[in-house]
């Protein structure tokens, strides 16, 4: 299941979430992000428990994207505890995107 984050709901669905959570900066306007989307989709079914997994609209959600300074969409970001634990940008590859995830699950 995708989550969708906001101002309104960020520190509630992320920061204080008791699972880990992987937040998709991303626009509507973004080609790489509508790329990045079915994975995306396929990690939050795949990791279903043991990961939330949802979108920002940066866009709409201007406050939360300056406040991680996102300069380049799409970014993923896994936060644990409250705060952001590891973050890259880009599209990748269904096996790069998996293992960046499963490393940032491991360095718990």
């Amino acid at each position: 299941m995708e989550y969708k984050f906001t101002t309104e709901n960020f520190e509630e669905e992320v920061l204080r979430s008791e699972l880990p959570v992987l937040v998709d900066f991303y626009a509507d306007w973004c080609g790489p992000c509508k790329m990045m989307a079915p994975l995306v989709e396929k990690v939050a079914e795949e990791f279903e428990g043991k990961l939330k997994v949802g979108k920002l609209n940066t866009d709409e959600n201007m406050q939360i994207a300056q406040q991680y300074r996102i300069v380049s969409i799409p970014t993923f970001m896994v936060f644990r505890n409250g705060s952001a634990a590891a973050s890259w940008m880009g599209a990748s590859s269904a096996a790069e995107f998996k293992n960046k995830i499963e490393q940032a699950l491991a360095n718990e």
